[in-house]
């Protein structure tokens, strides 16, 4: 099982803390830094920078020798297919095989308004996903591809440099529902699928005998298919200090604690002792990559406890 961080640029980020993150990080035993792929964080967040996903991560590779750097997720309808596979594969170039390729349908329908993209439904996001996928794996693997879809199309395209990973970077799929045409969209055509942000093991173990029941139907073999599950983290000291930090929060968001309880419970919060016990019920289920969402600005003190006290113990 790895260990990786989800950055969240919209939150505001600057270079220098995603630097020391990444820092951190590869201190305590994580491998890889995964981006958000958004515009705004709201129509209000005029006070938070939010630097580009893909320009973070070039930047990051060169200084950083060591991290891995992903998305969870790209969205397909930001950049046409073909642009998208050159920029990886670019990327994929400068970091000597260090990117993990996230992509999804998208979903946030405040930044397709405010950028000018249409927001077609759900559906249509679904079957653009699926054709996208297949034609930016197709650029990857061949000297010339041609493609004729109902969303996109190319004709003898030609785009160098090939990733430096071979085939080609690991494809993830990403859902935050795990419903029924994105497992299967997955089972076709993905590498791997990332469900997040608070799926219990029990929920990941129906989801994937889901996924694992697609592959068979379209003559995969359920075992080429990578698992990953991220997570809203925080670990704590002591129970103490866990159930201070529930009534703070409890407090904050207005909702009584025993609400605030179930919200957190299915997220990996907790002692370090409840995060061995949880994350060992995932990797029981063949979760390759755990991704943590820290607490923002407490990322690097969070990690520090994880590679301490979590880590060493599984």
């Amino acid at each position: 099982m790895k260990f990786g961080v989800q950055i969240e640029p919209q939150f505001g980020f600057s270079y220098s803390d995603v630097l020391n993150i990444s820092e951190s990080a590869i201190k305590n035993g994580f491998t890889t830094l995964w981006f958000s792929d958004h515009f705004m964080l709201d129509k209000n967040a005029i006070d938070k920078e939010l630097l580009d996903p893909w320009l973070l991560m070039t930047a990051l590779v060169r200084d950083n020798k060591n991290i891995r750097v992903g998305s969870l997720v790209f969205c397909n309808s930001y950049r046409h297919p073909p642009v998208h596979a050159k920029m990886a594969a670019t990327l994929d170039v400068l970091s000597e095989g260090r990117l993990e390729f996230g992509i999804g349908a998208g979903w946030k329908q405040i930044e397709y308004n405010a950028y000018g993209y249409n927001f077609p439904d759900s559906l249509t996001r679904i079957e653009q996903l699926a054709e996208a996928v297949q034609i930016i794996k197709g650029i990857w693997m061949n000297d010339h591809f041609s493609f004729k879809g109902s969303h996109y199309s190319t004709d003898e395209l030609i785009s160098f440099p090939k990733p430096f990973q071979k085939p080609h970077p690991t494809v993830w799929i990403g859902t935050m529902y795990g419903r029924k045409k994105m497992l299967e969209l997955t089972a076709k055509y993905g590498d791997g699928i990332n469900v997040a942000w608070t799926y219990t093991a029990e929920q990941c173990s129906k989801m994937f005998t889901k996924l694992d029941g697609f592959a068979e139907k379209h003559g995969r073999n359920p075992s080429e298919i990578k698992r990953s599950v991220g997570f809203w983290s925080r670990c704590f000291v002591s129970e103490d200090a866990m159930e201070v930090a529930i009534i703070e929060g409890a407090e904050k968001r207005n909702v009584s604690v025993e609400d605030y309880k179930k919200r957190v419970s299915s997220a990996m919060w907790g002692t370090p002792e409840m995060l061995v016990e949880k994350l060992r019920a995932y990797d029981e289920l063949g979760v390759s990559d755990v991704i943590l969402m820290l607490p923002h600005e407490s990322e690097v003190s969070q990690l520090d406890m994880l590679g301490t006290k979590v880590i060493p113990k599984l």
